[in-house]
């Protein structure tokens, strides 16, 4: 991102429906001429599937908890990524996320036969 403000590095478009909180002046895929073609980077905390309730739940609060610190909203902001909203924060939001990128991609990637090594 301080490549794309400081006018190092063109940005043509950002590969979502809504323009970037941190470049308003870049436009969306859809205003270049790509419509629908949405791609993003995300991250997610995974445990294993017999962690106990408690301590997913403690991990959650924690990590809502983390990423409502401006501390750290500002330097998530500084590297060019974006929060996820609230509704991700959690894991019911971030599994229906999760889920809907499957969705979206598997189709493709089995389409090409690619495989994971």
């Amino acid at each position: 991102m301080p490549f794309v403000l400081s006018e190092k590095v063109k940005a043509y478009a950002v590969t979502q429906s809504t323009r970037w909180a941190q470049g308003p002046h870049v436009p969306t895929v859809d205003e270049a001429g790509l419509p629908g073609f949405y791609v993003s980077s995300w991250n997610g905390l995974w445990a294993p599937k017999l962690t106990p309730k408690p301590v997913i739940e403690k991990l959650t609060a924690a990590v809502v908890e983390t990423l409502g610190d401006p501390t750290v909203r500002q330097q998530i902001a500084h590297l060019g990524q974006e929060i996820p909203p609230r509704s991700q924060q959690d894991t019911k939001g971030l599994a229906e996320f999760y889920r809907s990128e499957l969705d979206k991609w598997l189709p493709i990637l089995k389409a090409q036969n690619v495989q994971a090594r």
